[in-house]
């Protein structure tokens, strides 16, 4: 009778070993092909539109000359990135742009080139296609092109879209518009209006003064700083915005949640009903989000740098409170003992006895929470309105200035690291003692 429980025990065992074997990986199966159709994916990569993905792509590392014609007036303007402070001044144009009577020949490169012709005409010559003619005839437009085009042109009657490794070409009603791809963020350091603008470094540094007002450096220097187009100044106090509210959020937290942890303690607070208060306070401060208070208090204080950091403050306090208690539960009672027995007070005590004990905890946790509060300050700040969070937000909304994305993300990574390292040499030298 006892072999005979053994081996239905051992069975039962390897029963529940080879359920487990192949009943695992099959409810794994099972909940991928659930999100699989629950999803959608199948249609998610119908409705993918890679010609866009590869356009936003494309204007993280490149910028885009704007020549447009206005089809109401016939004037014709050249603006990099198609801004007012990106404006050719008066009438110039680049140099790969030709002007003669009302029409404008504007050459791409590779044999691509757009004519802009009287009456609101465009004629686009592209190689291994052939020449695309378009007019506005009335509230319409006309094109030469039959039923079956190409993918990357777009026809109906009020646009036409033409989309070439060259550039790209609009015709609407009220205006007809070439865009030519260069590399690199065009006028990041000096505008157009600026008189630095196409001197190199060495001409700045060494060479002959260029504006007579000022020195080479200081001015350039200026013009740079004040750059109308990025911004680098505002850029720079939206950083150390951010870096502020990481800062002020993580250690008042810290200076908060330190003695009220003393009231979660075991050992230090008897206290049964007060414990449990002050850790179930801790639990709701953590448990809800950070971005959660931070769209409470923006409705309450308004946003701004300060809102970010209280958010900050009230989600770290519940998590420092928690970490903290549970690091004074297991200090050394001894070392509390011994400053004891030199008449010390209860304020002396903690001081010396106590402190000592969980500060190497005590700092390694503030300065991993302050890196992580960096990334977390960037996200408050695009709701709070304030920090680095609120330019790439803006950036973000207007849909055409993603160089600047791509520079903010940068910033925000160069950051980060810069945090990381900060923090890593602090505790070094403050927990481990290294020189």
């Amino acid at each position: 009778m006892a072999d005979a429980a053994i081996y239905q025990q051992a069975e039962r065992l390897f029963l529940g070993k080879r359920i487990m074997a192949f009943g695992l990986p099959l409810l794994v199966l099972a909940y991928l092909g659930y999100i699989f159709f629950a999803f959608d994916l199948p249609g998610l990569a119908q409705r993918a539109r890679w010609d866009h993905a590869q356009t936003l792509l494309s204007d993280t590392y490149s910028y885009k000359t704007h020549v447009t014609r206005d089809n109401r007036t016939g004037e014709v303007a050249a603006a990099i990135e198609g801004e007012r402070k990106g404006q050719y001044p008066g009438n110039t144009v680049p140099g790969w742009v030709t002007r003669e009577g009302d029409e404008t020949r504007v050459d791409l490169g590779r044999g691509n080139v757009v004519e802009f012709l009287p009456g609101n005409g465009l004629r686009y010559d592209v190689p291994g296609f052939g020449p695309i003619e378009a007019r506005v005839e009335g509230r319409e437009i006309v094109t030469n092109l039959g039923a079956d085009v190409p993918d990357w042109i777009s026809v109906s009657g009020t646009r036409l879209a033409i989309t070439t490794e060259a550039g790209r070409v609009s015709l609407t009603r009220s205006r007809t518009e070439v865009f030519r791809y260069f590399l690199g963020w065009e006028l990041f350091f000096f505008t157009l209006d600026s008189p630095y603008h196409g001197h190199s470094l060495p001409e700045i540094l060494f060479g002959a003064q260029i504006d007579p007002a000022r020195s080479n450096l200081a001015g350039a220097w200026h013009d740079f700083w004040k750059n109308d187009m990025w911004h680098h100044a505002d850029v720079a106090w939206a950083l150390f915005e951010t870096v502020l509210m990481a800062f002020l959020g993580t250690f008042g937290a810290a200076i908060v949640a330190l003695p009220v942890a003393f009231l979660a303690a075991r050992n230090f607070t008897p206290l049964g009903p007060l414990r449990f208060a002050m850790r179930r306070m801790f639990d709701f401060l953590r448990g809800v989000d950070g971005l959660i208070w931070t769209i409470v208090l923006s409705r309450a204080f308004g946003p701004g740098p300060l809102t970010g950091s209280l958010a900050i403050l009230l989600t770290d306090t519940g998590s420092f409170g928690k970490m903290f208690s549970e690091a004074l539960e297991n200090v050394d009672r001894k070392q509390i003992e011994g400053v004891s027995s030199t008449g010390a007070n209860a304020a002396q005590r903690y001081r010396f006895g106590v402190i000592p004990q969980i500060m190497p905890v005590l700092l390694s946790q503030v300065l991993y929470f302050l890196e992580s509060n960096t990334r977390s300050a960037t996200i408050i700040g695009a709701i709070t309105g304030g920090g680095i969070g609120l330019l790439l937000t803006q950036a973000m909304i207007t849909q055409k200035d993603w160089e600047e994305v791509t520079y903010y993300i940068i910033l925000v990574v160069l950051m980060v690291m810069v945090m990381d390292s900060v923090s890593g040499w602090l505790r070094r030298r403050l927990i481990q003692g290294d020189a």
